[in-house]
């Protein structure tokens, strides 16, 4: 920091809190900064203050300065919740919080896992609160690439999640232990994001892809894969040096998936 230009700032909060929290989610904190600071990241969708790490592993979300101060009141709760259920939580897996300034304007910046795989693009998503009170996406929602869908409309597509027991019971033990803490912190308004990767057609789509990309003889833009095969930050394959098949991930990196 000592060798930043005078226009620009930058401040870390809570840094022991942060990388505790790290060390609990086994995040290294070596491969966090590659992941963090290796590429520009990029936008996370139109519309919303969301940015994506070059690698596609973490999410980094601006926040107002009251958002920062109800982070801030949350994080103690968080931090000894996380270490109470040993960091097996559904819950968004805060990283660390920044304030960077430029010229005296300030942007605060909240680091997560991403929720999604770095590796499988997400074909349906859902936004889903366990009601049928205005739970419909709208006809402008419906008509974008990727809508955000909700709890109506996952009934009405007759949609089904089916996964093994075993994962079965672990998932929803997180659930409602992560729901009584939402309750104890009288937090309400909140959901459960679900992203559907259909196998089948993400082959179709990666052919698809490698036959386009083939008359160009390489790589355009420097951008690399779009999903991150770098040996290095969160997105390598840290614990798995055996190549991913169709629909396959590595749960030390997809840390919220299931199969």
């Amino acid at each position: 920091r000592e060798n930043l230009p005078s226009h620009f700032k930058f401040k870390e909060y809570c840094p022991q809190v942060f990388r505790n929290l790290r060390e609990r989610f086994g995040v290294d904190d070596q491969d966090y900064q590659v992941s963090l600071t290796r590429s520009p990241p990029r936008w996370a969708g139109s519309g919303h203050r969301l940015l994506l790490s070059a690698d596609r592993t973490l999410v980094l979300k601006e926040l107002s300065s009251e958002d920062v101060a109800d982070v801030h009141g949350l994080l103690s709760h968080y931090h000894q919740y996380v270490v109470q259920c040993h960091g097996q939580t559904l819950l968004p897996r805060f990283l660390g919080m920044y304030r960077v300034s430029v010229d005296s304007e300030d942007t605060y910046l909240l680091v997560m896992r991403n929720l999604f795989s770095h590796r499988l693009p997400v074909h349906r998503k859902y936004d889903l609160k366990g009601s049928l009170v205005d739970r419909e996406a709208s006809d402008k929602e419906k008509g974008k690439e990727l809508p955000t869908l909700k709890d109506v409309d996952f009934l009405n597509k007759n949609e089904k999640v089916f996964v093994e027991e075993e994962q079965q019971r672990e998932f929803m033990d997180k659930l409602k232990r992560d729901v009584e803490f939402l309750v104890q912190q009288k937090l309400m308004d909140y959901s459960l994001l679900l992203g559907i990767h259909e196998v089948e057609r993400g082959e179709q789509e990666e052919e698809e892809e490698l036959e386009e990309e083939e008359p160009g003889g390489g790589d355009e833009g420097g951008l690399g894969d779009p999903y991150g095969t770098s040996p290095e930050g969160l997105g390598g394959l840290l614990n798995s040096y055996r190549p991913l098949g169709p629909g396959e991930f590595d749960p030390c990196v997809d840390v919220y998936a299931l199969r």
